[in-house]
């Protein structure tokens, strides 16, 4: 009987930390997220950032409009609820600096030369079958 009672506690305990750390984990921005920049330069504005992992690396891959041209982010970086990289673009190095509010919105800015542009990130949902 104590050893039933027992288990009953452990698995109710890990089930407790469980939703706890669900609740209270790490904002993800892995996936595919819109990015509005209206005061970025024309054609640079809107699109779309792709945030995945490959060869154990973290990866961001950026798109302008509807062009298929991709710019990939280089020293990508994702710590906690910030993300930090930068693309090399017209002759100079941009930096880009995200923090993470939920799971579909991200805020942020992209700092250059001339200044910073502010940017939104909205999550595109994926589509089920």
């Amino acid at each position: 009987m104590k050893n039933k009672i027992l288990t009953l506690l452990v698995i109710s305990f890990i089930s407790v930390l469980s939703v706890s750390a669900q609740s209270n984990g790490k904002k993800s921005p892995m996936g595919t997220w819109k990015f509005d920049a209206p005061y970025a330069p024309e054609g640079y504005g809107s699109g779309t950032i792709v945030f995945g992992n490959a060869d154990q690396k973290n990866t961001a891959t950026m798109t302008f409009g509807e062009s298929d041209y991709k710019l990939t982010g280089e020293n990508v970086k994702i710590k906690s609820d910030s993300v930090f990289y930068s693309v090399f673009m017209e002759g100079q190095d941009i930096k880009v600096l995200l923090k993470v509010e939920n799971d579909m919105k991200m805020t942020g800015k992209a700092v250059y030369s001339e200044g910073e542009v502010p940017l939104t990130l909205t999550k595109v949902e994926q589509k089920t079958k």
